[in-house]
């Protein structure tokens, strides 16, 4: 934002006609626990000790898709370990009197051929029906719209005042795409693909520059993609990274899944199949070695385990884990998200056709998504609109002191300001303003990371230890956790010596 948005911005509720102020509030602050295990702070003793084969550490989407492959292969004699009070991870969602919506991450493409773990996933919770599509998950139309030079298009690459030499380059890049795609490099999970190791060491901005992509509006859209799916701006994203964004995918993909939770919905699905083995509330404060097996401490238990699955983040493995490597290389992304709740919908979106995602042009937030957009009410004046913004113009270390010291109403005013220049009444239509700010939000694909010596030790894991978040992957993704958590129970049945096939649990 600039400096006279934010300044304005209090002003724009001067408009609200005597209505009562907009209320809201910071929601799941837990960087002070965060930072109390980062710092090795002192914990109250175990009240109770506790054998099992294995632990799982951190119940994201990764954590929750081990527990799921191990379940669903018969392994039953495991616990997963929940630092937070709600599991899901970027997944978590929330829930008003108008509607649930997302915290983080808010749908999920449609798996190609090559996601066969997705695929087996999505045909159990209903998604897919023998290889076909249950269209009732998918996202409603229209999907996108971009507000750009005073009026909104539909779709998000510009074309309102479009100049010649943006048309070219626009079609250029995309044939680019295609014959990219056609490789069959691009996968995703990228592990199941070949990554171009010249690609990865270089910047994306080197990339595009050799290869004649400098149009302003292109260079705007290929900026908004990092951002969006990384988190970070184009200047610090890889050659791969950026185009691994749009040739991993299928061009003729029908979807998204999307729904009002957004991926909180994925979640509750795998919470009804392996939410007896979470424990939330629960943070592992200490890991280490005894006698051949781990001790997993908490201030509740404390569990000695044969192996451990840690789907946390990578960077707490070297401040709680014996023998972790340092997470050299790996870089987090900044996000701060806010959930609008609004009385009636601005004045002006009815302009044209409320779309799921709305994007600003040269904006730094993401735009917003609409909750309610998969309703199927034919009049509905309340909404909830889940603002993005990735702090991506600052380093992630200025932009997390930032979080930390800016008080709710700067977020506030901030979201209001920038959703003022396409909606100049919103104001006077929002009643409350929630807001999540996430320190750690997404890994970000820098120039070299897949190939960086810290991420290569952390793949090797140690001492029955496997690591396992989306991390690893650079891309914080639900396909890429699902992807890493299943690979680390893989290896922890090899090391158990058991065949998925054979395997009895223990009495619970």
């Amino acid at each position: 934002m600039t400096r006279r948005d934010v300044i304005a911005a209090p002003f724009l509720q001067l408009g609200r006609k005597a209505k009562p102020a907009i209320v809201g509030s910071y929601v799941m602050d837990a960087f002070p626990l965060g930072h109390k295990l980062r710092d090795h702070a002192a914990f109250p003793a175990a009240k109770e000790e506790r054998k099992v084969p294995l632990v799982i550490v951190g119940s994201g989407m990764a954590g929750l898709s081990a527990a799921w492959w191990l379940d669903k292969r018969g392994y039953r004699d495991f616990v997963l370990l929940e630092m937070e009070d709600q599991a899901g991870g970027n997944s978590r969602y929330g829930e008003s009197a108008v509607s649930a919506y997302p915290w983080g991450a808010h749908y999920v493409p449609i798996p190609n051929r090559k996601s066969p773990l997705v695929r087996e996933l999505f045909e159990e919770v209903g998604l897919m029906v023998n290889g076909e599509l249950n269209e009732r998950h998918l996202c409603h139309s229209p999907q996108e719209r971009l507000f750009i030079h005073g009026r909104w298009q539909y779709g998000l690459e510009p074309e309102v005042a479009l100049t010649s030499k943006g048309r070219e380059q626009f079609r250029r890049f995309d044939a680019k795409i295609g014959e990219l795609h056609a490789t069959g490099r691009f996968a995703i999970p990228h592990a199941l693909g070949q990554i171009d190791p010249n690609l990865e060491a270089l910047g994306f901005p080197a990339w595009l520059q050799a290869n004649g992509f400098d149009a302003p509006e292109l260079m705007w859209y290929l900026d908004y993609s990092t951002r969006d799916d990384y988190g970070m701006a184009l200047k610090d994203t890889s050659a791969w990274a950026g185009l691994h964004y749009f040739a991993a995918r299928d061009h003729d993909d029908k979807g998204p899944f999307t729904w009002p939770e957004g991926n909180g919905w994925l979640l509750k699905q795998l919470k009804a199949k392996v939410g007896q083995y979470v424990r939330t509330g629960e943070p592992v404060y200490k890991v280490q070695r005894q006698n051949g097996a781990w001790r997993v401490l908490t201030s509740k238990a404390s569990y000695l385990a044969q192996s451990v699955i840690w789907a946390a983040p990578s960077f707490l493995a070297s401040h709680i884990v014996e023998g972790a490597p340092r997470a050299e290389g790996f870089s987090y992304s900044p996000w701060v998200t806010a959930n609008l709740t609004l009385d009636r919908i601005p004045k002006a979106a009815h302009t044209a056709e409320m779309a799921w995602d709305n994007v600003i042009y040269g904006s730094p937030s993401l735009g917003y998504v609409v909750a309610t957009h998969q309703s199927v009410a034919m009049h509905r004046e309340q909404s909830v609109w889940t603002w993005y913004y990735a702090v991506a113009e600052r380093t992630p270390d200025a932009a997390r002191r930032m979080l930390l010291e800016q008080p709710w109403e700067y977020w506030r005013d901030t979201a209001l300001a920038d959703l003022a220049k396409a909606h100049p009444d919103i104001a006077d239509c929002v009643s409350r303003i929630d807001v999540f700010r996430n320190g750690h939000a997404m890994a970000r694909p820098t120039p070299g990371f897949l190939q960086s010596a810290g991420r290569q030790k952390m793949l090797s894991g140690h001492d029955g230890l496997y690591y396992a978040n989306s991390d690893l992957s650079g891309i914080s993704i639900f396909e890429e956790a699902q992807y890493r958590g299943v690979e680390a129970a893989r290896r922890v049945l090899e090391r158990l010596g058991a065949s998925s096939g054979t395997l009895r649990s223990t009495p619970r």
